[in-house]
C-alpha cells in the first residue's frame, strides 16, 4: 500500500543513510509526529462511533467510577486518605480524564495526554489505560543462530520490513530481567516494548509517592521469548486488527503486549514494593467489592444499560481477562 507524500517526507528526512530506520523509530514518527502522527490528529480515535478504531475500558463511564473506589479502597489499605492525593491519569485520550464528572474521594485530579511532559510530585495515584502498549518498540528475528533487528525501508514508496546490519539494543535474551531464554527456533520473533519499560521507570524516578496503576495487556518474560513465535505487533484501522504494521502510517493505530516483567522492575528498581498483576476482572473483584455489590443489586433484575458495561469490563470473554492491572506502592 502506497503512503502519503507526507509521511514518505517525513521518513527519508529521519532514515539512516542506507535508507533504513528501526521499526521503533518508524513507530515513533507514525504514532507521535507532531504533524503526521496517529495520535496528534484530532479526530476521536477510542469508541463505536464510525471513524474510530478501537473500544478500551475508558470508553464506559462505569471504568472511571471502579477506578476511584479500587484506589480508595487501596489507599485504606495503606492507612492513606484519598483526600491527601491527587489522582494523575497518564496518556488520555481527550484533555478531559477519566474521573471527569465522577465523583471522586481524591484531593485533586491531573491529566495528561499522550505526549505531554510528565511533572509528578507529592503524594499521587498514578493511573494509566493503555499507556504502555502505545510506546514504540523494537522487532528481533533469530535467524541463522542469531537475534537481528527488524527495520523499515522504502523501496518504489513502499514501505517493506528489513533485516538490520546491527540490533540497536543489546540482543534480547540478554536484557531480560529473568535471564537468557531457551534457546528459539528459527525465525522466532519477539516484538520487545523497551520503551514501555524506560517509561515505567521516568515515572517512577519522579519525586512522587503513593499508588501506581496501569491497566494493559501484557504478557511475562517467559511468555514472550517462549509462546508467542509470530511476535505480538498489530495495527488497528476501523476496529479491525492487521499484521500489516506499515500500511497507513499516521492513519493506524500500532500496538505490542507489554512485558510486565519489564515494568515490574523498573518500579521496584525505584523503591516500589512488591509489583504485582492482576487480570482487570480479578482487580475490580478483590478492589471495588462494594461497589460492585452496590451495583449488582441496583440493576438485579433488569438488563440495563450499566450492567452492560460491567458485564463489558468484568466477564472473561470480554475485558475481563483481556487486560491486566499492575499496581504497586511507594510509601
Amino acid at each position: 500500500m502506497r503512503s502519503s507524500t507526507q509521511f514518505i517526507d517525513l521518513f527519508r528526512g529521519h532514515a539512516c543513510p542506507a535508507g533504513t530506520m528501526t521499526f521503533a523509530r518508524f513507530m515513533q514518527l507514525a504514532l507521535y509526529d507532531p504533524s503526521l502522527g496517529y495520535y496528534r490528529q484530532p479526530r476521536p480515535r477510542v469508541g463505536r462511533a464510525p471513524g474510530t478504531d478501537f473500544f478500551t475500558a475508558s470508553s464506559s463511564p462505569l471504568f472511571g467510577e471502579l477506578v476511584a473506589a479500587a484506589c480508595a479502597s487501596l489507599l485504606a489499605a495503606h492507612d492513606a486518605q484519598p483526600r491527601d492525593f491527587t489522582f494523575v491519569e497518564i496518556g488520555a485520550e481527550s484533555e478531559s480524564g477519566i474521573l471527569t464528572n465522577t465523583p471522586h474521594p481524591f484531593g485533586a485530579t491531573k491529566t495528561f495526554r499522550l505526549g505531554d511532559p510528565l511533572e509528578l510530585k507529592g503524594p499521587c495515584v498514578v493511573f494509566s489505560n493503555e499507556l504502555f502498549d502505545a510506546q514504540p518498540f523494537h522487532r528481533f528475528v533469530f535467524r541463522g543462530g542469531a537475534w537481528r533487528e527488524l527495520g523499515v525501508a522504502l523501496r518504489d514508496n513502499v514501505f517493506i520490513e528489513v533485516e538490520l546490519p546491527e540490533a540497536t539494543p543489546a540482543p534480547l535474551p540478554a536484557t531480560a530481567p529473568e535471564g537468557p531464554a531457551p534457546s528459539p527456533v528459527e525465525g522466532y520473533c519477539i516484538d520487545a516494548p523497551l520503551e514501555a519499560a524506560a517509561l515505567a521507570g521516568r515515572i517512577a524516578a519522579q519525586p512522587w509517592s503513593g499508588l501506581f496503576l496501569a491497566f494493559d495487556y501484557g504478557k511475562t518474560w517467559s511468555e514472550l521469548a517462549e509462546a508467542t513465535p509470530a511476535g505480538t505487533a498489530r495495527a488497528y484501522f476501523r476496529h479491525a486488527q492487521s499484521n500489516d504494521l506499515l500500511a497507513r502510517p499516521g492513519d493506524q493505530d500500532l500496538t505490542c503486549h507489554v512485558c510486565w516483567d519489564w515494568v515490574a522492575d523498573e518500579l521496584a528498581r525505584h523503591g516500589f514494593a512488591t509489583p504485582r498483576v492482576e487480570s482487570q476482572e480479578s482487580f475490580f473483584v478483590h478492589h471495588a467489592a462494594d461497589y460492585l455489590a452496590k451495583a449488582t443489586a441496583a440493576e438485579a433484575g433488569r438488563f440495563s444499560e450499566k450492567k452492560l458495561s460491567l458485564l463489558q469490563l468484568l466477564h472473561p470473554s470480554h475485558l475481563g481477562q483481556k487486560f491486566q492491572a499492575l499496581l504497586a506502592w511507594r510509601g
